[in-house]
């Protein structure tokens, strides 16, 4: 199995930057496609972005897209979402999924899921 744990969330003032971090321990990480979603009250769980297992293809929502970059270091089983220029509307809990299908993490579907991490942007 894949264990991932979330951190680096925090209060930001909008327009302010933020690095999540998501380290995994299990067999094999570096075969796994790798995503963050997130969810904000009262609202359903979103997929924010997603990386390939070597790396070499990213994916966006289109609402970071420009704000957001996602990488990944497989030597030190780690992902990474930095997140500048935050908005009000980035306000939710953070969660980092794993899977050896990249459609299934897309699409919300991924095998192994993080505790999440709260990252709240403040106007």
């Amino acid at each position: 199995q894949v264990q991932l744990v979330e951190s680096g969330g925090g209060l930001v003032q909008a327009g302010g930057s933020l690095r999540l971090s998501c380290a995994a321990s299990g067999r094999t990480f570096s075969s796994y496609a790798m995503g963050w979603f997130r969810q904000a009250p009262g609202k359903e769980r979103e997929f924010v972005a997603a990386i390939s297992w070597s790396g070499a293809r990213t994916f966006y929502a289109n609402s970071v897209k420009g704000r957001f970059t996602i990488a990944r270091d497989n030597a030190k089983n780690t992902v990474y979402l930095q997140m500048n220029s935050l908005k009000p509307e980035d306000t939710a809990v953070y969660y980092c999924a794993a899977d050896l299908n990249s459609l299934t993490v897309r699409n919300g579907q991924g095998r192994y899921w993080g505790q999440g991490t709260q990252v709240t942007v403040s106007s």
